[in-house]
């Protein structure tokens, strides 16, 4: 009995040393809502409330088009003002010491899809690190790399969901998945950096997709 445990355990382990990054990936899209969904997807309107340290709590509104339009904007009032943004030519930003948004001709944007879409011909390279427990859960470890560039990704190892993303300056860990049309999308979202100055939790209570935006929509 012992030695059927064992062959079992050699088998098991072998078929997960057998994954590649790509494997891992791939899955992540299919299980996610699959490639032809993601590319399917023209706009998104998020709406939620995001918490800033410990009092700090405001009702938000993230408007994205592809390529690359989007706008943030903090609701007061019934009122929306536009915290960051990028208009296909500009980006904008608030300067909270001027109190005022801030045009910025060198804003880099970011890319409408996330970076598993088509990873590999954005010019990615994908090195599977093995598996990590945080907390009680297992998750994949995703290297992706560009250039100079290092993102690590932990997918969950039963269903593949993106769990936590960590870049240079900033971490991101995402939870509370619920279908959306055909996708399946992060209700809950924590940020955290390592200077602790722009932590922030962002509860999402609707998503809309594929709904025409109006033409002033990405106007600053």
């Amino acid at each position: 009995m012992k030695k059927l445990i064992l062959i079992f355990s050699i088998i098991f382990s072998t078929i997960i040393s057998a994954q590649s990054a790509k494997d891992i990936i791939d899955k992540n899209i299919e299980n996610s809502g699959g490639l032809t969904n993601w590319k399917l997807l023209n706009t998104v309107q998020i709406q939620g409330r995001v918490t800033l340290g410990v009092n700090d709590s405001y009702l938000m509104k993230i408007y994205q088009q592809r390529p690359n339009l989007t706008k943030t904007a903090i609701v007061m009032g019934g009122k929306e003002t536009p915290v960051e943004g990028f208009d296909g030519k500009n980006g904008y930003a608030m300067n909270y010491a001027q109190n005022k948004l801030q045009q910025y001709t060198d804003y880099i944007p970011e890319n409408f899809d996330n970076d598993f879409i088509d990873w590999e011909n954005k010019g990615f390279e994908a090195e599977l690190l093995g598996k990590e427990k945080i907390g009680e859960q297992f998750y994949f470890k995703v290297e992706l790399t560009k250039n100079v560039n290092k993102t690590i990704y932990f997918f969950d190892v039963k269903n593949y969901m993106l769990y936590r993303e960590i870049k240079k300056d900033e971490t991101l860990t995402y939870s509370d998945y619920r279908k959306v049309g055909q996708l399946l999308m992060p209700y809950r979202i924590e940020s955290s950096s390592p200077k602790k100055d722009s932590d922030y939790v962002m509860l999402i209570n609707k998503i809309e997709i594929n709904k025409e935006l109006p033409k002033n929509t990405f106007k600053f």
